[in-house]
């Protein structure tokens, strides 16, 4: 591996960098900075307008969607130079929040399986920030098992009718646009009777109600398609092929998540070094210097993980399993690490509010929205069952209704 920018990449950071100095919305830098992880939030300001403005900017600076394709809206940078913007965005990349699933998952998805048409009048809006896209694939019949699903796509003269409901949909409540997987054929495998579709979230028949989350937030949301009719036109890959479309998101959707998933790490040597137990500071503790040596090889390992990810992409290579197992782990952390410092707070980590008391909430709303992210993305078994297959060449699980018919597989309610 070589850790070393390029010279060009490292005249690539540089023009990145002195752009984003001149032009990044540095009055929001300091809220940024200090948001927890988990509740990411401006107090007079609304998240989703300002990440409008900055993503505007950024595309009118050619710096949106790097490595898209700049008649898609990108600059056709490569993807060593789209993590190093990541890195050089900083705590601004929290503003990009609203648009990183139309980015990194359904914009890859359009463009590998949209017309031409499509992309030309879909791709570059996405890019700019003026639509946002949102992904409806989850249900609460089906699970981790995406092929599961019950929303039904009824195939009426030129137009598609959508009966069904989808959970956890992420940024639905503010969305454009979604993509969205249904059952068009119930009569063969379940893998084999999905077409996947994107359509406008302000359709006649689409209802989208709120999950408000244990830590006070509304990200996710229940979405229900009452005779939803959606063209023909909108959608991708053929009649039956929806499983084969939804690979391209889902690898995708693993590989942002894993890229940019945070462990809290940091921000735990920082509350341990200021933290007074009562023999001392908690950082002087061998239990809790133990638990911070334990995490801090675990961050290290993931950093150089992810190098060895970066590394294959500087080289054109495609990287192996690094984000899967990067996604794995970071979720984890996350959780035991929220978890530690509640414990280490006492009856003090029930307090949220602003000065001394913020990092007591910072740490609380970590702990009460660890739980999805070891949810999003596919959970950590179905991440155990990828590696475990993909990568140490285990035999796969048993699947008793692989080759069975959907309408032929018990189940209640159906």
């Amino acid at each position: 591996m070589n850790f070393d920018d390029t010279p060009q990449e490292a005249a690539f950071r540089e023009t990145a960098r002195k752009w984003i100095a001149a032009n990044a919305p540095k009055e929001f830098e300091a809220e940024l900075s200090k948001s927890s992880l988990g509740r990411i939030r401006l107090a007079k300001h609304d998240m989703v307008e300002v990440g409008k403005a900055w993503q505007k900017k950024k595309a009118e600076g050619g710096w949106a969607c790097l490595h898209w394709p700049k008649e898609y809206g990108g600059r056709g940078a490569t993807p060593i130079e789209r993590v190093i913007w990541q890195q050089e965005e900083g705590v601004y990349g929290k503003l990009t929040q609203p648009f990183q699933i139309g980015e990194g998952m359904c914009g890859p998805t359009v463009m590998a399986w949209g017309s031409e048409d499509a992309k030309r009048r879909y791709l570059p809006k996405l890019a700019s920030g003026e639509e946002i896209w949102c992904q409806l694939f989850s249900e609460p019949s089906a699970g981790s098992d995406v092929a599961g699903l019950r929303t039904r796509a009824e195939k009426k003269g030129d137009n598609w009718v959508v009966n069904g409901q989808k959970i956890w949909t992420s940024g639905a409540h503010y969305s454009d646009y979604g993509l969205l997987i249904a059952r068009t054929d119930p009569n063969v495998p379940k893998h084999k009777g999905l077409t996947m579709f994107f359509l406008d979230m302000k359709s006649p028949g689409v209802e989208v109600r709120p999950i408000r989350q244990a830590n006070g937030m509304q990200e996710f949301n229940e979405v229900y398609f009452t005779d939803v009719v959606i063209p023909d036109s909108q959608r991708l890959g053929a009649v039956g092929e929806g499983w084969s479309v939804s690979l391209t998101t889902l690898m995708n959707e693993r590989m942002s998540i894993g890229a940019r998933l945070a462990t809290g790490v940091p921000e735990m040597f920082e509350f341990c070094s200021n933290l007074m137990l009562e023999d001392g500071l908690a950082i002087d503790d061998p239990a809790v210097r133990s638990k911070l040596a334990s995490w801090a090889v675990k961050s290290s390992g993931l950093k150089y993980t992810s190098y060895r990810a970066i590394s294959a992409l500087s080289k054109g290579e495609r990287p192996g399993p690094e984000n899967s197992i990067g996604k794995l782990v970071s979720g984890m952390m996350l959780q035991d690490i929220a978890t530690y410092a509640m414990d280490l707070q006492g009856g003090a980590g029930v307090l949220t509010g602003s000065d001394e008391e913020t990092v007591h909430g910072q740490f609380q709303q970590m702990l009460l929205s660890s739980p999805s992210m070891r949810i999003a993305g596919g959970t950590d078994e179905i991440l155990r069952n990828i590696i475990a297959e993909r990568v140490l060449g285990l035999p796969g699980d048993i699947r008793v209704d692989k080759d069975v018919p959907y309408n032929k597989i018990p189940t209640k309610g159906r």
